[in-house]
C-alpha cells in the first residue's frame, strides 16, 4: 500500500524528528500506557487489511503533537489522527492505522521506543488490549505476535469467531441477529459462492 503524505526518508535509520517546539518531556504524564490494537474500524482501508493502534492522551494540543512526531517519523504509518472531540474524562484518542503484515508487532514496538523520550514511559508499562477483549497483555514482539492477526485471512477468522460468539449470545437471548460481514472482495466472493448474490 502506497503512502501518499511526505515522509523524511533519507534520515539514520534511528533518526526521528521532533516537531518545532516538542522536546523530551513534553508529553510526560500525558500519554497513556494503555494501547489499544483494531478497536477502532479503519478509515484509510479495510479493516482486514489495516492494523488500527490507538492512544489516550490527555489533552488536544499534546493529542496533535503525537500525531505529528508518528506521522513524521515513520514512513510505513499509512495515517495518523487525533479524535475530532474529547472524551468524558477529558482526554483525546490518537489513532495509528499501519498495514496488516508479519511487521506490525515491530512496528508498533519501534513506535513506543521512540515515544520514550517524549513520554517519559517506560516500554515495561505498556500494556496492549486486542478488539473488544478486556485482557492486558504485555507490549513485546512474542506477545504482540500472539494477540494481533498478521494477514487479512488470520483477522477475518479472529474477528469472524468474535462474531459468531456474539450471533450465539444473541441467539440464546432471544436477540435478533443483526451482524453482517464487511463488504470487501473476500465476503463478495463467499456470498457469491454461496449463492445469496
Amino acid at each position: 500500500m502506497n503512502n501518499h503524505r511526505n515522509k523524511q526518508h533519507n534520515q539514520p535509520k534511528n533518526f526521528r524528528p521532533l516537531n518545532e517546539g516538542l522536546e523530551r518531556g513534553d508529553l510526560a504524564r500525558l500519554v497513556h500506557t494503555e494501547i489499544h490494537v483494531d478497536e477502532y474500524k479503519s478509515k484509510m482501508g479495510n479493516d482486514e487489511e489495516m492494523v488500527v493502534v490507538s492512544f489516550k492522551v490527555g489533552g488536544k494540543e499534546p493529542a496533535v503533537d503525537l500525531v505529528n512526531f508518528i506521522e513524521k517519523g515513520y514512513d510505513w504509518v499509512v495515517d495518523a489522527d487525533t479524535s475530532a472531540g474529547e472524551m468524558e474524562d477529558g482526554d483525546y484518542i490518537v489513532f495509528v492505522e499501519i498495514e496488516r503484515t508479519h511487521r506490525v508487532p515491530m512496528q508498533i514496538l519501534e513506535m513506543l521506543e521512540d515515544m520514550v523520550r517524549l513520554t517519559d514511559n517506560l516500554i515495561e508499562q505498556y500494556r496492549c488490549r486486542y478488539h473488544k477483549e478486556t485482557t492486558d497483555h504485555e507490549c513485546t514482539v512474542e506477545s504482540l505476535k500472539s494477540i494481533i492477526p498478521l494477514t487479512p485471512k488470520d483477522y477475518l477468522l479472529k474477528v469472524g469467531k468474535d462474531k459468531e460468539a456474539l450471533d450465539k449470545l444473541k441467539s440464546s437471548a432471544g436477540v435478533q441477529i443483526d451482524t453482517r460481514a464487511p463488504d470487501n472482495k473476500y465476503t463478495e466472493s463467499l456470498r457469491i459462492a454461496a449463492g445469496i448474490l
